[in-house]
């Protein structure tokens, strides 16, 4: 087996992988052996056709499909690893040459890791984080503690107003035609939570229990069911139940129920505490974000579209794999969103840039300052990983293998640069931010 790589324009480049033409003979016997219980050749009982016979009949080239997608797999991975080139992307396959007694030969372009040249990393300005506690932002969290404390009680005696839980019957009319998808019986509904099109939850503010409410709307022009994009319509609605949240009183009694203080002047110094402590993480996160952000546009590198493309596709898949986790397919969330997977890939590419460009810059600035990762800070980062996944120490590092490893240890470096740039940021007032 070979190897060849020639460079191309934006950090790309072609691998020439040639396998042997003994490893392609294999691979056609292996294709043969498992198709020919499929293939019906009048005189012979099935599955007992010579490859001969079969190969006259439908052509030389009925198994090399076969033969090429049990081959390309594992020798591009072969060279792959052989190859001194750092790799970012997923592979464009073509396939050269493939023809028994002939070397099987086939290309895999690919995007090459970008070379960073840094500029200023070192003595970053960023603006300083207001990390004052208000008295309102105080209010707001034992608010929301309230919200969650609050019972949900059933009205009679009045309208619908803002925030109210409701049960409706609805139907949908576009030029008085009823039109499919537009009914609803006994549908819950919180007013001001955004789930309906525009317009139709205010209209129903001041509505009466058991009186028909006509709601008029237009569907947004880039409404998911193209028929009814940018149309008018009316629902006919009947409001059944009206339920709204009581919230506790705020005293003492309170304070005792949800937290473990007594009054609630103690409960609301705790919750001073908590907020600080927020605020100084969020402070934290923002201040790493802001100094690499500052970095990136001060490095040059050259981002190939395939790298950025797998990136894309990583990332929607492990949004799909949160999904799953929470009971939902991606069908189903395309479903609900009225996203399409071209929509996706398309909403998520900054994040991905954004994501590709700060392991770069990080990667180089620990480059420049030479860091590396010890066997000591290996065995803690494994041994993380092991309690996490309730694994053995020594099963996390099987799984692992060397690549899994040398990824570890190139994590532990760009965390070290995260720290030393963050260290070395100097946080200065808004208005001296250049």
């Amino acid at each position: 087996m070979s190897l060849q790589v020639e460079k191309l324009e934006k950090n790309m480049a072609r691998l020439t992988i040639e396998v042997p033409a003994e490893e392609l003979e294999k691979a056609i016997e292996a294709a043969y052996q498992k198709e020919k219980k499929r293939i019906n050749i009048p005189g012979f009982r099935k599955g007992k056709a010579p490859r001969k016979l079969i190969e006259q009949m439908y052509g030389r080239e009925v198994f090399y499909e076969d033969a090429a997608n049990a081959l390309i797999p594992e020798a591009y991975e072969k060279e792959l690893e052989a190859c001194e080139e750092s790799v970012v992307s997923q592979p464009r396959i073509n396939v050269v040459q493939i023809e028994a007694g002939k070397p099987f030969i086939f290309t895999a372009e690919v995007a090459l890791k970008p070379e960073v040249t840094l500029g200023l990393y070192k003595g970053v300005k960023v603006e300083a984080a207001d990390l004052e506690v208000t008295e309102e932002e105080i209010d707001a969290d034992i608010n929301r503690e309230r919200e969650n404390s609050a019972r949900i009680i059933s009205v009679e005696d009045r309208p619908v107003r803002d925030g109210d839980m409701t049960v409706i019957d609805f139907e949908g009319f576009v030029d008085g035609v009823a039109f499919e998808g537009g009914k609803g019986t006994d549908y819950s509904l919180t007013i001001g939570s955004g789930e309906f099109i525009p317009g139709f939850e205010e209209a129903l503010i001041g509505a009466e229990i058991g009186r028909e409410t006509d709601v008029n709307v237009t569907f947004p022009e880039d409404y998911q069911a193209a028929e009814l994009a940018g149309k008018a319509a009316v629902f006919k609605c009947t409001v059944k139940e009206i339920r709204e949240r009581e919230l506790p009183e705020l005293d003492d009694e309170f304070a005792a129920e949800v937290s473990e203080f007594e009054t609630l002047a103690e409960y609301r110094e705790n919750t001073r505490k908590k907020v600080a402590e927020r605020k100084a993480e969020a402070a934290r996160d923002a201040k790493e974000e802001a100094v690499i952000g500052v970095i990136i546009e001060s490095a040059q590198m050259e981002i190939p579209d395939a790298m950025l493309e797998t990136q894309q596709r990583q990332m929607v898949e492990d949004f799909a794999q949160r999904l799953q986790m929470q009971g939902l397919t991606m069908e189903q969330y395309m479903q609900f969103t009225g996203a399409d997977p071209k929509m996706l890939l398309e909403q998520i590419k900054p994040q991905a840039l954004k994501r590709i460009q700060s392991r770069l810059v990080l990667e180089a600035v620990a480059a420049a300052e030479k860091m590396e990762a010890t066997e000591e800070e290996f065995e803690a980062e494994v041994a993380k990983m092991a309690e996490g996944y309730k694994m053995e120490v020594d099963k996390v590092k099987e799984i692992l293998g060397e690549g899994g490893k040398k990824q570890v240890m190139e994590d532990i470096c760009v965390n070290k640069a995260v720290e030393f740039v963050v260290e070395n940021a100097e946080e200065i007032p808004a208005q001296d931010v250049q």
